[in-house]
């Protein structure tokens, strides 16, 4: 039997799931991080080969003359579609066929991440165009239409972010959690013309993100923030001894503090927090308006010929986020505000399996003609 095989390749874990041609999800693999531009290519044929083995340990025996599946010496796939965080060129995805066909025993569709967000569109007669919104540890919007010739290809309209966390990342949790050290600092800096007593800087934010990193004066922040990352080889009695912070790669001190924003937000309620989250809200419903036109055609309005209107299109999320309802429904007014309301709204929880489903789906759909 051959199987469709679909990996999620994303910048905190590696998800498969392997579907036979009935659909049926038959195995599941998890791994470790696999973000093409972070790990380079050794590393990423590494969690790759870690992952599919795992899901195909999880329904298969091991063969008798190797340990793992991997490398296949026999055809085990009908098809394998890989989505990619990290992969943003035909360059990239050039370097990375070769070496996952060897591995794989067939020739994948690789592209970025976003596109297993859209398989949906496959599966709704109603809509024309898809968009495929990740809010995770990065932030990166795609617009897509279905492409034509067998294969589970998508047509990609048109892309606004990913740049990565130094850069961009608007609307992930890089980006809430910097926005947060922002907003706390603005905030002192705006009450030190104020007497010490006439101060009222007090939210449950702050004081969360204060003792998540163990100070007391908001102006520590700018320590914590820009401190080094840490050197690998140090001397395990003087990491000890330091900041747990110091400890942390930069990137992931500021992203770790998403989960904290959105318990002030959500569950206290905080001011604070409710405007960090409107910010970068606004900031992804930016890059969302870059791929959508208006409803309506006002008389001698041109507009871009790749941008897809909202009631035709269904908008596909990702990422853990925009898996918190509470903060989609932020995403989704800011939208409704601007005139965009989505003829269909879905959120991807295991896009591995949605893209496994799809690939099958196409293997059916080709054997019948």
């Amino acid at each position: 039997m051959s199987y469709y095989l679909c990996v999620d390749c994303g910048g905190s874990k590696t998800a498969a799931a392997i579907a036979d041609s009935a659909g049926n999800i038959l195995g599941r693999g998890q791994g470790g991080p696999s973000n093409f531009a972070y790990l380079g290519l050794p590393n990423f044929i590494q969690a790759v080969t870690d992952t599919v083995n795992a899901a195909l340990k999880s329904f298969l025996p091991p063969p008798e003359d190797q340990e793992s599946h991997l490398p296949a010496k026999a055809p085990l796939f009908a098809s394998a579609w890989l989505g990619v965080s990290g992969v943003d060129s035909n360059a990239a995805i050039a370097r990375l066929i070769p070496p996952l066909t060897a591995l794989l025993g067939v020739t994948p569709i690789v592209a970025n991440d976003t596109h297993l967000l859209a398989a949906p569109l496959r599966m709704h007669d109603d809509v024309t165009a898809a968009i495929g919104c990740v809010s995770g540890t990065g932030g990166i919007v795609v617009s897509f239409k279905q492409g034509q010739g067998d294969g589970a290809h998508l047509e990609e309209l048109g892309r606004v972010g990913g740049w990565g966390w130094i850069l961009g990342d608007e609307g992930g949790g890089f980006h809430v959690g910097r926005e947060a050290v922002r907003q706390i600092l603005w905030d002192a800096d705006r009450a030190s013309v104020y007497p010490p007593e006439e101060r009222q800087t007090d939210s449950t934010l702050k004081r969360r993100v204060l003792e998540h990193f163990g100070i007391e004066d908001p102006f520590e922040l700018l320590t914590v923030v820009h401190w080094p990352d840490p050197v690998s080889g140090m001397e395990p009695d003087a990491a000890m001894e330091s900041p747990a912070y110091t400890r942390v790669v930069r990137e992931k001190r500021l992203s770790s503090l998403a989960p904290l924003v959105f318990a002030a937000a959500f569950d206290d309620g905080d001011a604070l927090a409710l405007r960090v989250l409107g910010i970068t809200t606004r900031m992804l419903v930016d890059q969302m308006c870059v791929l959508l036109r208006p409803e309506t055609d006002e008389p001698g309005a041109v507009h871009p010929p790749r941008a897809v209107k909202a009631s035709e299109s269904i908008l596909c999320f990702g990422g853990s986020l925009v898996g918190v309802e509470a903060y989609r429904k932020l995403v989704l007014e800011e939208l409704q505000r601007r005139g965009h309301v989505m003829k269909r709204v879905t959120f991807i929880d295991e896009a591995a399996v949605v893209g496994a489903k799809a690939l099958a789906a196409v293997g059916r759909t080709a054997g019948m003609r």
